[in-house]
C-alpha cells in the first residue's frame, strides 16, 4: 500500500503518557499495532460481548452486541483507510476501541448514570472510553491504563469532532496528557467515526428486520433504500426473501463506502500533510452532500421506527431502573460493592460517586441484572425484548 503524505505515521507518533522501558519486544510491531493489540487483549474489550448494541440482553445468538459491532466497524474502517492510503492499524485500533466506554444497556444505561451523577459532573460514554483506557484498565506494573499512543487517545477523544467544552472526565485526562481538543483529529479517526455510522445504520436494519420491529414496506418509503432494493430484485429475482434482505444491507454498505471514498478523495486533493487535516475548517473525510442527506433521513427513520419503538422504550425504561437502583444501593451500602471496588472506594465526593459509576459502567448487561437480582430479589420485567 502507498502511504499518503497526510497519513498518521507510527514512527512519528507524539508518544505515550508514560515512558516504557521493557526488555524484549513481542514481535516486530509498530506503535499503532501495539495499541491495537493492547485493546484486543483488554478486559474492557472482552466485556463488549455482553453489552447492548440495539436490543437489551438479546436471547438470540444472531443479534449484534457491542463487540460484534466493533469488529464490523473495524472491517469497514480498514477498507476505507487502505483505499485512501491511511494507516490501517491506527484506524483499526480506533474502530475497535470506540465503544469501550458504554455502560450496560447502551444509551439507556448511560442516561441513568448521567442522571445519577448530576451533582458530580454527569457521565458521558465517550469520555468514559478514555477514562477506561487511560486509568481504569491497568494490566501493567509500571503505569496506570493501557498507555496508548497520543494518536489513538486523541482520535477517541474527538470521536465527533473538536471538543469545545469537555466534561470533567475528559478535562482531567486532557490536563494530564493534552490531546489538542480544539482541532480536528486525524483522517484515520475521521474514517473510524464514519465507519461506525455506516455499520450501525445498516446492521441495525438487519437486526430490526430479524426481530420483526422493522418491515420492508416501511423501509421502502426511503428513496435510498427503495433504489437499492430494486437493484437487488433485478439481480436476484428468485432468491429467498431473507437472503435478498441481507443483500440489501450489503449493497447499502457498499454504496455508502464508495460515496465516502469518492467525496473524501476529492477533499484530500489539496491536503499536503496531517497538520493540514488537523487545522482544517471542516472534516476532510465526509460523504457527499446527497449521501449526507440520505444518511440523515435513514437515521431519522431508524429513531422513529426502531430505537423509539414502544417495546424498545419499555426495555430502555427497565434498563434505566436497573442502573439507577444499583447506583442508589451502592451509595447507600458500599459493602454491596465487589471487594476490590469496595476496598478502593474514596471517602469524599465527587470521587466517591464517580467510583461507583465506574464500577457500574464496566458491567455487562447480564452482570448488572445478576447484581440487581442479588440485591433486590428480582429484575424488572421487559428487559429482554427479543
Amino acid at each position: 500500500m502507498n502511504r499518503a503524505a497526510f497519513a498518521a505515521d507510527p514512527n512519528a507518533s507524539r508518544g505515550r503518557e508514560f515512558n516504557e522501558n521493557r526488555d524484549g519486544a513481542r514481535g516486530p510491531r509498530g506503535e499503532f499495532q501495539r495499541d491495537r493489540d493492547r485493546i484486543i487483549h483488554s478486559i474492557a474489550f472482552r466485556r463488549l460481548a455482553g453489552k447492548t448494541q440495539v436490543f437489551v440482553a438479546p436471547d438470540g445468538d444472531h443479534y449484534r452486541v457491542r463487540l460484534t459491532h466493533s469488529l464490523e466497524v473495524a472491517q469497514i474502517g480498514r477498507v476505507i483507510a487502505r483505499s485512501l492510503g491511511l494507516d490501517e492499524d491506527l484506524t483499526e485500533a480506533l474502530c475497535l476501541a470506540h465503544d469501550i466506554g458504554h455502560p450496560p444497556f447502551g444509551h439507556a444505561g448511560e442516561k441513568a448514570l448521567d442522571e445519577a451523577l448530576t451533582d458530580q459532573g454527569g457521565f458521558d460514554h465517550n469520555a468514559h472510553c478514555l477514562r477506561t483506557l487511560m486509568r481504569l484498565e491497568s494490566p501493567y506494573c509500571d503505569h496506570p491504563g493501557l498507555n496508548l499512543t497520543w494518536e489513538v487517545l486523541e482520535g477517541l477523544a474527538k470521536h465527533n469532532g473538536p471538543v469545545a467544552s469537555p466534561g470533567w472526565a475528559l478535562a482531567q485526562l486532557d490536563a494530564d496528557f493534552p490531546l489538542d481538543l480544539q482541532g480536528f483529529s486525524s483522517a484515520e479517526a475521521q474514517v473510524a467515526a464514519l465507519a461506525d455510522d455506516i455499520a450501525y445504520d445498516n446492521h441495525d436494519i438487519d437486526d430490526g428486520l430479524r426481530a420483526g420491529f422493522l418491515k420492508l414496506d416501511q423501509l421502502l418509503s426511503l428513496p435510498f433504500v427503495a433504489e437499492q432494493w430494486a437493484a437487488v430484485e433485478r439481480r436476484f429475482p428468485h432468491a429467498p426473501r431473507d437472503t435478498q434482505l441481507r443483500e440489501l444491507v450489503r449493497g447499502q454498505i457498499g454504496v455508502m463506502v464508495n460515496d465516502l471514498l469518492s467525496s473524501s478523495s476529492a477533499n484530500l486533493q489539496s491536503v499536503q500533510s496531517l497538520e493540514d487535516i488537523r487545522n482544517a475548517s471542516a472534516p476532510v473525510i465526509a460523504f457527499s452532500a446527497e449521501m449526507r442527506a440520505q444518511e440523515r433521513q435513514l437515521k431519522n427513520f431508524m429513531y422513529q421506527n426502531l430505537y423509539y419503538h414502544p417495546e424498545q422504550l419499555q426495555a430502555a425504561q427497565s434498563a434505566r431502573d436497573v442502573v439507577a437502583s444499583l447506583f442508589s444501593a451502592y451509595r447507600g451500602d458500599p459493602a454491596l460493592l465487589a471487594a476490590g471496588w469496595r476496598d478502593s472506594l474514596p471517602d469524599a465526593e465527587p470521587a466517591r460517586s464517580r467510583h461507583i459509576a465506574d464500577f457500574i459502567a464496566g458491567m455487562t448487561d447480564r452482570y448488572a441484572m445478576d447484581c440487581h437480582r442479588r440485591i433486590f430479589g428480582h429484575v424488572p420485567s421487559g428487559l429482554s425484548n427479543v
